[in-house]
């Protein structure tokens, strides 16, 4: 395996490691196996659960939760260089949740052993622990809150906007101010929304009548990010 320090590994590209050398991140690249999903493939479930770190090299994965009356309620849609996983050495407790490939998908998965190492071990590495931890609580602790207080438009203009700003930038699409492209169902939304998808559609249809945004097969392109920033913030 030939490492190139310019090019996407899956230890380059990850926050935790942006104080390693590249020599360091080399020597942990070998060690860091690939993996390759399809979608709908579990990674990992309640049933089948996996005490490890995951990264996600390419394509996009689903964290989700499945209540006791079946419903499944997306916590995120990962894009790559995210970090997920089961691993109680760092935080990390996903017992109740799972994992899914949404499209075609490359996954480097880390072992205990490798954590207590590389990371744990490593003070500037722990300090980034400590700092995506933090920030992963308190975006847990507004999506409850939300979900609990907000009406559906504004969870979904605050949901678009925090997709589109995770979105990679088609420099076309920017140059012409055509705004972020979203790849993502009305499923998938409904999901992350913790509401039906005729409800989601409803509302999404509405935002694109009014111009907000531009929907096609699969993909939601925010054309008014401004006016839906105004939206996300009503509570009633």
């Amino acid at each position: 395996m030939t490492f190139d320090a310019d090019g996407f590994t899956c230890l380059n590209e990850m926050d935790l490691f942006a104080d390693l050398t590249p020599a360091e991140i080399e020597a942990m690249h070998m060690m860091v196996p690939e993996r390759r999903f399809g979608p709908g493939d579990l990674i990992f479930s309640q049933s089948e659960p996996v005490s490890a770190l995951f990264v996600l090299k390419s394509g996009r994965v689903r964290i989700f939760r499945v209540a006791e009356d079946g419903k499944a309620l997306t916590l995120a849609i990962l894009e790559p260089g995210a970090v997920f996983g089961e691993m109680l050495l760092v935080g990390q407790q996903m017992y109740e949740n799972y994992a899914e490939a949404v499209e075609d998908s490359v996954i480097c998965q880390l072992t205990v052993e490798d954590v207590e190492r590389h990371l744990v071990a490593d003070p500037r590495i722990a300090l980034r622990i400590a700092k995506l931890l933090g920030d992963e609580v308190a975006r847990l602790e507004e999506r409850l809150t939300d979900l609990a207080l907000r009406p559906l438009a504004a969870r979904t203009a605050k949901t678009l906007l925090t997709l589109a700003e995770s979105a990679p930038t088609n420099a076309l699409s920017a140059r012409l101010g055509h705004g972020s492209l979203i790849r993502i169902t009305h499923e998938q939304l409904a999901g992350l929304l913790g509401a039906t998808r005729e409800a989601t559609s409803k509302t999404v249809s509405d935002f694109a009548g009014k111009g907000l945004i531009r929907q096609s097969r699969g993909r939601i392109t925010v054309r008014d990010s401004q006016r839906l920033r105004s939206i996300a913030r009503t509570t009633s």
